[in-house]
């Protein structure tokens, strides 16, 4: 597992983390490494990136007894992030099912949001949202493409730095509503449809 820790003295504490499950740290490896000491203006970031395991959704209950899920929930303990992000890759044969407007009939969750160029973001897995963290932490999955365009790559790191240098959960928002006011306003809808009193992210 790769990990790497950025501290900047008093702040929130961040975890990003990648491949989750299957082969998607193959992909997410080389944006996590991107992430630099001054990407972070306080607290801490820790960076993490996964080996290749068997892949479960982490929307299957299940994943948070394999062993990949046991390690996720332990570190969330021990660190108690206030902004944590998931890190994920998609192929091109499952793009629909991620975005289909009926995925909360099909699988029990909201779509993910098309920012541009395939990148996708919504919050994380029900579980975690409501039983891990608390209301108002920053809880977001970014999706790309396993084999991402140059400009797709460049625009889920960009996403990642506006996190990194975000202090709380309204902060990343009102950076991410700049260039995305769209988006943010259907994310904010879909919480509200599924979470009812939670935020977007």
């Amino acid at each position: 597992m790769f990990s790497k820790k950025i501290f900047k003295g008093r702040g929130p504490t961040r975890i990003f983390i990648g491949g989750v499950h299957g082969k998607e740290g193959l992909t997410t490896i080389n944006i996590i490494k991107k992430i630099k000491n001054d990407d972070v203006n306080d607290g801490s970031l820790l960076l993490y990136n996964c080996p290749e395991s068997r892949y479960i959704s982490t929307l299957d209950p299940d994943y948070y007894n394999t062993f990949m899920g046991k390690e996720i929930l332990k570190l969330i303990k021990t660190q108690e992030p206030t902004i944590y992000v998931e890190l994920h890759c998609y192929k091109p044969e499952s793009y629909l099912k991620l975005v289909d407007c009926n995925r909360k009939e099909k699988s029990g969750v909201p779509p993910l949001i098309e920012l541009e160029q395939g990148v996708l973001i919504s919050s994380v897995a029900p579980y975690l949202r409501t039983e891990v963290f608390k209301r108002n932490d920053l809880c977001i999955t970014l999706e790309m493409p396993c084999k991402p365009s140059e400009t797709a790559a460049n625009i889920y790191f960009e996403v990642m730095k506006s996190i990194a240098s975000s202090n709380n959960r309204k902060e990343f928002e009102d950076k991410l509503r700049v260039k995305y006011p769209e988006q943010v306003k259907t994310a904010r809808r879909y919480a509200a449809e599924f979470f009812g009193e939670y935020p977007a992210f």
